[in-house]
């Protein structure tokens, strides 16, 4: 995916009237085009999804943003580096390097790990090749099975290119809210009915296409993820047991309709159902995945 690239011949693309579109039908119109044009597909799931930016350019932004988050976490003094725990650091490699390997991603960036002591249960996986382990998973990954979980799920974004599908779903969400205000103020800049409508209008997009957008992507990284430690030679049935621990975690947590993440319950009902596509690749590494080169 090398971004979108948006041609129309004057000889062969019908054009509206303006005089028939007005500028919020244009913009839908605009809207229209670029969907369809810029539709990719997600290896191993098959799924089509919006990408507005290129590949590059998400690995850009990743690498700024891992950059400015290894300076914060250095500046509060919670920064494990290689030398200060080289056995943790080599660990964290190692699962990690494997699990890079089995999603063929080793030579498509320069592969970076943050490691953060932390109380915090989490880990994060950012554009370009940048992966982020806070210590407070470790005791709920246990063995090394369980931290192939954790890492595969986040090589999983990174291989679906979930932080470029992000920034292209906002953008367009953007475009189309100004669509919407040009449509309900009749090019006039709208009154208090145009900007109440504007903000049910924006409620409705976080909850109805923004979160579930992202339970989408976590679900699609779980699924991956699962493939990929499979690939790699750990137990996919450890995925299971990991989010069983984690639901003896306890704690608050929103619903999950408002949440940008499944259930644990439903979360745990998935890697099941998924469970026989991921033990072939256990069975035999090397099985190609879907959708890869």
């Amino acid at each position: 995916m090398d971004g979108w690239h948006l041609r129309m011949r004057s000889d062969s693309v019908l054009r509206p009237e303006p005089s028939v579109l007005g500028p919020s039908g244009w913009a839908s119109f605009i809207l229209i085009l670029v969907v369809g044009a810029a539709c990719t597909t997600v290896p191993v799931t098959g799924r089509s999804q919006l990408m507005l930016v290129s590949q590059q350019e998400e690995a850009q932004m990743g690498a700024a943003a891992f950059q400015q988050l290894a300076r914060d976490e250095s500046g509060k003094g919670r920064m494990v580096s290689a030398e200060r725990d080289p056995a943790l650091h080599q660990r964290i490699r190692g699962v990690g390097d494997r699990i890079i390997r089995a999603a063929g991603l080793q030579n498509a960036y320069a592969w970076e790990y943050l490691i953060v002591r932390s109380s915090e249960v989490n880990a994060a996986a950012i554009a370009g090749g940048k992966i982020i382990v806070y210590t407070g998973i470790l005791p709920v990954a246990a063995g090394d099975a369980g931290l192939a979980t954790v890492l595969g799920h986040e090589v999983g974004h990174v291989l679906a290119h979930h932080t470029g599908e992000r920034l292209s779903q906002a953008g367009l969400t953007e475009a189309a809210l100004g669509a919407t205000a040009a449509a309900l103020s009749g090019g006039t800049g709208g009154g208090a009915g145009a900007q109440t409508a504007m903000a049910v209008f924006g409620l409705g997009a976080q909850y109805g296409i923004l979160l579930p957008y992202a339970r989408a992507q976590e679900s699609e990284a779980d699924h991956i993820g699962l493939i990929l430690m499979a690939k790699a030679g750990y137990d996919p049935h450890e995925a299971v047991n990991l989010w069983h621990r984690m639901e003896q975690q306890g704690g608050s947590s929103p619903p999950a309709f408002l949440s940008t993440h499944p259930s644990h319950g439903t979360r745990i009902a998935q890697l099941t159902e998924w469970m026989g596509d991921a033990w072939k690749y256990y069975q035999d590494p090397h099985l190609p995945l879907p959708g890869t080169r």
